[in-house]
C-alpha cells in the first residue's frame, strides 16, 4: 500500500524482484493514477477500502500515508499473515514527544497556510518529509501533479488514532521499518514497537523511503513474510 504523491507502481518500483518468491498485490488506492483525481482523501475510508480488499493469508505492507491506512485496515483483518509498514506519519500516537510534535505543527501549518499552487506545495512537502534530495521536474508531468493534488486534499495523518490494542492483541506479527533520518518518524516507530510488540529494523540511507533501496529492504521483508527473524 503507497503513500501520498506517487501511485503503487511507482511506490513499489523497487520491490519488483521480490515476485521472483512471492506474490506480489500492488494497489493504487482511490485518488491516484490510472484513476481520477478525487475531491477528498481520509485515511480511514481508505483502510475500509483496503479491507474490503484483503484475503486470508495476506502479508500487508504500506509505506507512509499508506502504513497509516495499513494500521486501520488490519484491525479489521485478524486474518492477515502478517503486518509491515515503513514510517508512517501517526504523530499523535507520539504526542508528547518533542519532535513528533514539532514535525506535526509544521505539517499542519503546510497546510493551512502553505501554497496553493501544487508544484510549490509538493516542493515544500518534501522539504519536509522526503529526507533526502528531491529534484521536481518544472512543469510537472501529468501524474505528478496530480499526485501532488490528491497530497493537497488529505486529512491529516497527525489526526490517526489507530487501535493499537486491537492490533497488539491480534495474533499475525507486525514490522515496523524506519529510515533513521528523522526523529519524528523514528518516535512513531518507537511507540509502534512498543505498543505492537513488532519487530523492527532501521535501514539508512533514503530517507523517508527505505523501500528504494531495494535489496537491503527487500532481504528484510522477505525474511519477515517468510516468517525468519529479522
Amino acid at each position: 500500500m503507497h503513500g501520498s504523491v506517487r501511485n503503487g507502481a511507482a511506490s513499489w518500483s523497487a520491490q519488483r524482484p521480490l515476485a521472483d518468491e512471492l506474490e506480489l498485490v500492488v494497489v493504487d488506492r482511490p485518488g491516484f493514477p490510472p484513476g481520477p483525481l478525487t475531491e477528498r482523501v481520509d485515511f480511514e475510508e481508505h483502510a475500509a477500502w483496503l479491507a474490503a480488499r484483503l484475503e486470508p493469508g495476506d502479508h500487508l505492507c504500506g509505506h507512509s500515508y499508506g502504513g497509516v491506512v495499513s494500521l486501520f485496515a488490519a484491525a479489521q483483518s485478524e486474518e492477515l499473515a502478517s503486518l509491515s509498514v515503513v514510517e508512517p506519519p501517526a504523530f499523535g500516537i507520539a504526542a508528547g514527544r518533542p519532535a513528533a510534535d514539532a514535525f506535526a505543527a509544521r505539517l499542519r501549518a503546510l497546510w493551512s497556510d502553505g501554497p496553493r499552487e501544487p508544484r510549490a506545495f509538493l516542493a515544500a512537502f518534501y522539504g519536509e518529509v522526503a529526507g533526502r534530495d528531491v529534484q521536481l521536474p518544472d512543469p510537472l508531468p501529468a501524474e505528478l501533479e496530480q499526485g501532488a493534488r490528491v497530497l493537497m486534499v488529505e486529512r491529516g495523518p497527525w489526526e490517526a488514532r489507530p487501535p493499537l490494542d486491537e492490533l497488539a492483541a491480534a495474533p499475525f506479527p507486525k514490522l515496523v521499518v524506519s529510515g533513521g533520518w528523522s526523529p519524528a518518524f523514528d518516535a512513531v516507530c518507537d511507540v509502534l514497537e512498543e505498543r505492537l510488540a513488532a519487530q523492527r529494523r532501521v535501514l539508512p540511507g533514503a530517507g523517508h523511503n527505505p523501500q528504494l533501496l531495494g535489496a537491503p529492504f527487500n532481504d528484510v521483508l522477505r525474511a519477515f513474510v517468510l516468517g525468519t527473524r529479522v
